[in-house]
């Protein structure tokens, strides 16, 4: 048997005849044989005769004949298929040679133990050196395989192009490399425009933590589950905070010895409402329970003014930094009564210095400092909340607005809510925070409005109880 028989080819297809130019025969066969074992598809060959004359190890692997068994075989009647399918496999595979280009056939080919493979081949024909065919090459693999490799391009199409989440592959540098639709609206930018931009030009906050992401799947491979992180979208209308529940996977190569991380498939769906909506809830079932908690505390006050004190220090948890109680001095101010400038007299505050209880301020009766168009001298007089905030300014003018208002000077917002009972405004509260907390929004003033009622009522109280 020559050397091309043992490697599993002869030196061309049809007769025996000089190898590449240069070289004998021997050689020419024996890197065509390395070539085709290397191959990672089933690969076969048929002079014109339809004698096989190559045979690599994938087809080896696949269906259990050897080279040595396959090479020099007529078709693959009476071994690698059934009698009674042989002359339409053959025919279907010769037929190759005079059609153009590759035909693509499914039928079943015999295992050397007896099993059945059923098989996809891509066959064409093989031309000489006169243009005429000489004979034919299949390329043939499982059939499950072949499916399982057409699903994952199909998935990977589908997922850039027609999923409803954000989907973005990040190479090895943290720029993305690809982007679909979803992924592109998301951000703002165009999917051509974000691909190799780095991801801090895209995004305002939550790059950090994204990033930290991204270099600890690479590093240590995908996470156990889910990360919901923040994140600030930059976009030509400003910056839009969003809330991304995303998924991670390490993408490395199937062709390396050793894996080779091409970069993260980062997946991402928007839950900005669903956060919004879950975080709400939870402050307000937070609130309403300080509520609770503060109306049986205060029902144990002897004193109607300590009282007033425990609605305001169990409001405060998690609401403001400080708090004041500012009462109208003299008798209430009754719902259309004409009367004077409104002046306030401070009830209680809590400690400017180290945190604590509030305090009551004794019974001075002294007016509080407030200059014309107060937020609480509004307050009294529109009978309704008014939020006020220092703005985006130096820290020393932020020290010199507070203090201005008789406020301690780290405040930066600020909400008073008026004070009502049985038909007459009794006073202020106002909540203050500093420059660690958001000003406040129109939830924060129903919050507000809910505490100014029960603080004034005992106030009220204690009015009644002292006229007794």
């Amino acid at each position: 048997m020559s050397a091309s028989r043992r490697s599993g080819t002869t030196d061309e297809l049809g007769p025996d005849g000089p190898g590449p130019e240069g070289q004998d025969g021997s050689g020419g066969s024996d890197l065509l044989a390395a070539l085709l074992d290397g191959m990672d598809a089933a690969l076969c060959a048929f002079d014109a005769d339809g004698v096989v004359t190559h045979w690599n190890r994938e087809a080896e692997r696949i269906l259990g004949w050897s080279s040595a068994e396959a090479v020099g075989r007529h078709g693959f009647a009476g071994w690698a298929v059934r009698p009674a399918d042989a002359e339409e496999v053959e025919g279907r595979l010769m037929s190759a040679m005079q059609a153009p280009g590759r035909q693509v056939h499914e039928f079943a080919l015999l295992t050397k133990d007896g099993g059945r493979v059923l098989v996809r081949t891509q066959s064409a024909a093989v031309r000489g050196p006169d243009g005429k065919p000489a004979g034919v090459y299949c390329a043939f693999s499982e059939v499950h395989t072949q499916i399982d490799l057409e699903r994952s391009i199909a998935l990977s199409e589908a997922l850039f192009e027609d999923a409803s989440w954000g989907v973005v592959l990040v190479d090895a540098d943290l720029r993305p490399a690809v982007v679909n639709a979803h992924a592109a609206r998301s951000l703002g930018v165009g999917r051509t425009s974000v691909l190799g931009r780095p991801l801090g030009e895209l995004l305002a906050q939550g790059v950090e933590e994204l990033e930290s992401a991204l270099t600890h799947v690479l590093a240590e491979g995908a996470p156990p589950a889910p990360a919901e992180i923040w994140v600030a979208v930059r976009t030509p209308d400003g910056e839009r905070r969003r809330c991304w529940r995303c998924g991670f996977v390490r993408l490395a190569s199937p062709l390396a010895e050793e894996p080779v991380p091409l970069g993260v498939g980062w997946l991402f769906n928007d839950v900005t409402e669903a956060k919004q909506a879950e975080q709400e809830a939870s402050l307000l079932r937070f609130r309403t329970n300080q509520l609770h908690r503060a109306a049986r505390a205060a029902a144990e006050c002897e004193d109607p003014a300590e009282a007033a004190v425990v609605h305001l220090d169990f409001a405060l948890a998690g609401f403001a930094d400080h708090a004041l109680i500012d009462r109208v001095a003299g008798d209430a101010v009754a719902d259309g009564e004409e009367t004077g400038p409104v002046r306030l007299v401070r009830v209680a505050s809590t400690p400017s210095g180290a945190p604590g209880p509030s305090l009551l301020s004794g019974a001075s009766g002294l007016p509080v400092r407030y200059g014309e168009g107060h937020p609480a001298l509004q307050c009294v007089d529109r009978i309704g909340s008014v939020r006020a905030s220092v703005g985006s300014v130096p820290a020393d003018r932020a020290r010199e607005w507070a203090e201005a208002r008789q406020w301690p000077s780290d405040v930066v917002h600020a909400l008073c809510a008026v004070l009502r009972s049985r038909g007459r405004t009794l006073g202020v509260v106002t909540f203050l925070r500093g420059a660690g907390r958001g000003q406040f929004e129109r939830s924060d003033a129903v919050y507000a409005e809910d505490v100014a009622v029960r603080i004034a009522s005992a106030l009220d109280l204690g009015g009644v109880v002292g006229r007794a």
